[in-house]
C-alpha cells in the first residue's frame, strides 16, 4: 500500500510538472550561439532594443509581419519573469524579463538564429 501511495504521489507531482511545462510560453533551445529561448516549434525568440519603454512593443505594421511577435493565447497568465504586452491592435503579447518576443520569418527550422543581430545590431536572440 506504502508503494502505491508513493506512486501516486509521484505522478501528480510529474503530472503538475507537466502541466506547468505546457503553461510557459517558450522553453529553451540549444543553438550554434548557444542556449536561447524557442517557441513550441523550437523556433528561435528574439529582442528588439527599440522596445525600452517596458510593456510597449513598437514592432508594429510590416515590422510584426517580419518579426512575428509571440501571441498570448486566451486564458493564459502571466507568472515569474513572463508577462504580457498589449499591443497598439489590442492583441496580447508575451514578454520575458519585460522585453517583448518574437519570431523572424527568415529563420527556416530549429536552431537558427539568421536574426541575430540584424538591424545594426537592433535585434537578438531572447536569452534565458
Amino acid at each position: 500500500m506504502l508503494r502505491n501511495l508513493m506512486l501516486a504521489g509521484a505522478l501528480s507531482l510529474g503530472l503538475a510538472a507537466c502541466a506547468t511545462a505546457a503553461t510557459m510560453p517558450a522553453r529553451t533551445g540549444e543553438t550554434a550561439i548557444g542556449t536561447v529561448l524557442v517557441d513550441a516549434k523550437g523556433m528561435t525568440l528574439y529582442t528588439f532594443d527599440r522596445d525600452a519603454t517596458p510593456g510597449k512593443s513598437v514592432c508594429n505594421g510590416q515590422c510584426a509581419q517580419n518579426w512575428p511577435p509571440l501571441m498570448v493565447p486566451a486564458g493564459a497568465e502571466a507568472t515569474g519573469d513572463w508577462s504580457v504586452v498589449t499591443r497598439d491592435d489590442g492583441s496580447k503579447q508575451w514578454a520575458y524579463k519585460g522585453k517583448p518576443l518574437y519570431g523572424w520569418v527568415k529563420d527556416q527550422k530549429p536552431g537558427d538564429t539568421t536574426g541575430d543581430g540584424f538591424l545594426n545590431g537592433a535585434w537578438h536572440v531572447a536569452k534565458p
